[in-house]
């Protein structure tokens, strides 16, 4: 790691410094009160000498040997230690918190604190042996619960063990009361898609319809589905899965409709998923399933009805992409527009050009309708230019 500037560093340490010379006044104190003198300032003033020399190990070690590990000072240890983690420097961190542990001092609560804290700090460093034996051993002890179930549950998702990442969530269900289903589908989906890399198709759906159980909503479950039994050649089962994504989550069928017209296609039925698409454009499912449907009329019906289609359907829904597909379709077909068809391209056109912003800041990138002088936000001056746009500018 290269070496930290001073002036960084400091602000880091000096808490340290402060609690170590709030302990060494309290000690002094009593032992002034009891005739005995004090022999703990020179290690204070050997602390800050290493501080200010920029040695910051050798004053850490001063003013961790001088905290004692009681009641009043374990919480500056951990407060360090968890300045140090989230700094990167989890050597230091591991360093403080092992500390803590081992001593004879520490109470039960406070020593669970600094279990937590140590296997939090193995965890940034990759060694997740060590970070899930602590946290199981906070579960056996019932204290920190819920974090301990967190950090096992990142555990598990990051070693991709899929068995363990789902007992936890269901631990975290019982215990904590929290609902995981959709995160435990989520599991049992990643399980599935290991299981179909290795050959184990009927594994994988089995571990599917685990999915499906815990969360009736996951379409990522039935896009699975759906797609093995369409290469096992069950295709009516595979129109089925890919179908009830429509009430799980219109934005992922989007994904399934190429699959499901290969299935229609292959039983002889391209007009019912014609007619399939149709009701999903009446529920306004968006502008991809109009440009498929549209592309299905053309191989049907000629380009002409496509483009008429096309024209309809920005009409009553403009949209930039099915401008594009209805002049694409002109250009490579030799297709012209008609004078509707242009009227409704000039009336898109014309809504592209009002919403847009004519000026630009070329330092913050404020954009604008008219010009300023000065950019309102960054308050530069001359700053404001017009954009650079298809429109010429």
């Amino acid at each position: 790691m290269p070496p930290e500037p001073f002036s960084n560093l400091i602000w880091l340490l000096l808490p340290l410094a402060a609690a170590s010379g709030w302990y060494l006044a309290s000690r002094g104190g009593a032992h002034r009160r009891g005739g005995e003198p004090t022999t703990l300032s020179k290690d204070y003033f050997k602390g800050l000498n290493y501080l200010l020399n920029e040695q910051p190990d050798k004053a850490i070690d001063v003013f961790i040997a001088m905290l004692e590990v009681e009641s009043d000072t374990i919480e500056t240890q951990l407060a360090l230690g968890n300045l140090f983690r989230r700094r990167g420097e989890v050597d230091r961190a591991i360093r403080i918190h092992q500390n803590l542990i081992t001593h004879s001092a520490l109470g039960d609560e406070q020593r669970s604190l600094a279990a937590l804290e140590l296997g939090m700090d193995y965890m940034r460093s990759g060694l997740f042996d060590r970070a899930e034996g602590l946290f199981k051993a906070l579960l056996d002890s019932g204290t920190h619960t819920k974090k301990a179930l967190s950090q096992l549950l990142d555990i598990y998702q990051q070693e991709q063990d899929w068995d363990k990442a789902i007992a936890c969530a269901r631990e975290i269900e019982t215990r904590c009361q929290e609902d995981m289903g959709r995160i435990t589908a989520q599991f049992y989906c990643e399980w599935a898609q290991q299981c179909e890399l290795q050959g184990e198709s009927a594994e994988a759906v089995r571990l599917l319809q685990r999915a499906l159980e815990v969360d009736p909503g996951c379409a990522r479950a039935s896009l699975m589905e759906g797609r093995i039994a369409k290469a096992s050649g069950d295709t009516r089962a595979a129109v089925m899965a890919f179908k009830r994504i429509e009430h799980q989550d219109p934005l992922v069928l989007v994904q399934a409709l190429p699959h499901l017209l290969e299935c229609y296609r292959s039983l002889g039925q391209s007009n019912e998923f014609i007619a399939y698409l149709q009701t999903l454009v009446a529920k306004k499912f968006g502008v991809q399933i109009v440009l498929m449907l549209a592309d299905l009329i053309a191989e049907e019906h000629g380009v002409g009805a496509a483009i008429s289609y096309l024209s309809e359907e920005l009409n009553r829904r403009p949209s930039l992409r099915g401008l594009n597909q209805m002049l694409e379709y002109s250009n490579a077909h030799g297709a012209p527009l008609s004078m509707p068809q242009l009227a409704v391209l000039g009336d898109y056109v014309g809504r592209l050009l009002r919403q847009r912003s004519n000026y630009q800041c070329r330092h913050c990138g404020f954009l604008a309708k008219t010009h300023h002088w000065q950019c309102p936000t960054c308050k530069h001056w001359k700053s404001v230019r017009p954009v650079d746009d298809l429109d010429g500018n």
